[in-house]
């Protein structure tokens, strides 16, 4: 059955609100800038928390803006800048589903449309307001005919659009929920990697952190195998708050502890440790969704970094006790989680790899034996694989592989993988 994907733009497609980037634009040299921004910015909230009527909060918010034409160019170099990461890596899914994707928005098709052309997304499918001009080229208004402009815009719009098969909506304000409660469409994503109303999360049918998560949970091609906000990061003890901040904005999902153990460790992908803990072998055996750990100083003598590369758990740490740990650790973590680079890690053959377009990458680490590559390379030849690019590098008997192959392969090849003799971990990276 065919699915429409109907999503905001706003705060979901992009990071930002545009009509309060555009009053900071615009306002740029006004002498009551600051509280006009306040306004506007309140305006916004008010209407995506179903508080004010979105026509007039949209009315006072462009009564505000004095922006002209010269503004709108300056706000879509902006906004092409600002789009929502996860939407930015899952670029292919635009291409592959252009004709069932479309922006529904109380913004304005003014500088919409050359966003989201970026993303394969035609003006066609683009459903927003649209603003007046004065022969000076000056915003003094908005059509008042367009539904979008209305309170419950979004529910009419669907309503004439009479859309077939699924639809699903994602968004993060008021409006979008409306099309659920209005029975509109099928299932509402409340998008919360910019920002979260409880209003709306609390009402929807599933929370995306990530477009990531949506396309995972519908199980739609993706740039990444697995949500990073599912990856559980624990950090344990007094760490730098900006360590942890990176680690949030790169997608991870922490949580924060003065230690760890019980059903923490069993759950745990990732680990962040304060300098001067340890970190036992009976911890790290209990560990078996561990991938990576991260020591904000010398481990040594704190964690045993073989006995880590045993269980296929790289170690990054920073020998020198230095002040750039907080900045240096999370990065690296980060880095082999993303890429699979393994780069300055304490115990780990160091490889540092590049980006891949059009392929999938594939990580088996395993016990460096006699014949196990053949095997790992046989089990892509009889599954009819393509081999890309592949990047091998080994250390204390122990074997690191990234392998990048074609797109189209069989899901049992997986499995076939997993399953040869000698493999400590395995996992599809992107």
């Amino acid at each position: 059955m065919k699915t429409n994907y109907i999503i905001d733009f706003d705060s979901t497609f992009t990071q930002v609100e545009a009509l309060d980037e555009l009053a900071k634009i615009s306002l740029k040299n006004n002498p009551d800038r600051q509280q006009h921004l306040a306004d506007i910015a309140e305006l916004t909230n008010l209407a995506m928390d179903g508080k004010l009527s979105f026509r007039e909060s949209l009315t006072r918010r462009v009564q505000l803006l004095h922006a002209n034409r010269e503004h709108l160019d300056a706000l879509i170099k902006k906004l092409k800048k600002k789009v929502s990461a996860s939407f930015s890596r899952n670029k292919e899914f635009f291409k592959d589903n252009s004709k069932d994707v479309y922006i529904v928005s109380g913004g304005f098709k003014e500088f919409i449309c050359p966003v989201v052309g970026n993303y394969h997304i035609s003006e066609e499918n683009v459903y927003a307001n649209t603003f007046l001009f004065d022969e000076e080229g000056n915003i003094y208004g908005f059509d008042e005919k367009n539904p979008l402009s209305e309170e419950g815009g979004k529910v009419k719009l669907l309503k004439q659009l009479k859309l077939e098969g699924k639809v699903y909506g994602i968004g993060d304000g008021y409006s979008d929920f409306q099309l659920k409660e209005s029975g509109m469409i099928e299932k509402f994503y409340a998008f919360t990697e910019n920002i979260e109303r409880a209003s709306v999360s609390s009402k929807a049918d599933h929370i995306a952190p990530t477009f990531d998560e949506f396309l995972y949970i519908n199980q739609l091609p993706r740039a990444i195998s697995y949500p990073k906000n599912r990856i559980k990061c624990y950090v344990v003890g007094d760490v730098p708050h900006h360590a942890i901040k990176f680690l949030e904005k790169d997608g991870f999902s922490t949580i924060q502890l003065n230690k760890i153990e019980g059903e923490d460790l069993s759950e745990a992908g990732m680990i962040l440790f304060q300098d001067g803990l340890t970190f036992s072998n009976e911890q790290i055996e209990k560990a078996s969704r561990l991938k990576t750990i991260g020591y904000l100083g010398n481990s040594k003598r704190k964690i045993d970094k073989n006995f880590c590369l045993q269980k296929g758990i790289v170690l990054f740490d920073d020998k020198k006790d230095t002040w750039k740990s907080a900045d240096f650790i999370p990065k690296r973590m980060a880095d082999f989680i993303n890429n699979g680079d393994t780069k300055m890690s304490r115990n780990f053959p160091n490889l540092k790899v590049p980006l891949m377009d059009n392929a999938h990458r594939l990580i088996h680490i395993h016990e460096n034996i006699p014949g196990i590559m053949a095997q790992i390379n046989g089990t892509f030849r009889d599954n009819n694989v393509n081999i890309v690019a592949q990047f091998l590098m080994t250390k204390n008997g122990i074997g690191y592989v990234i392998t990048d192959i074609s797109r189209k392969y069989d899901k049992k090849l997986l499995t076939e993988l997993k399953s040869i003799a000698h493999t400590i971990k395995f996992r599809v990276l992107y």
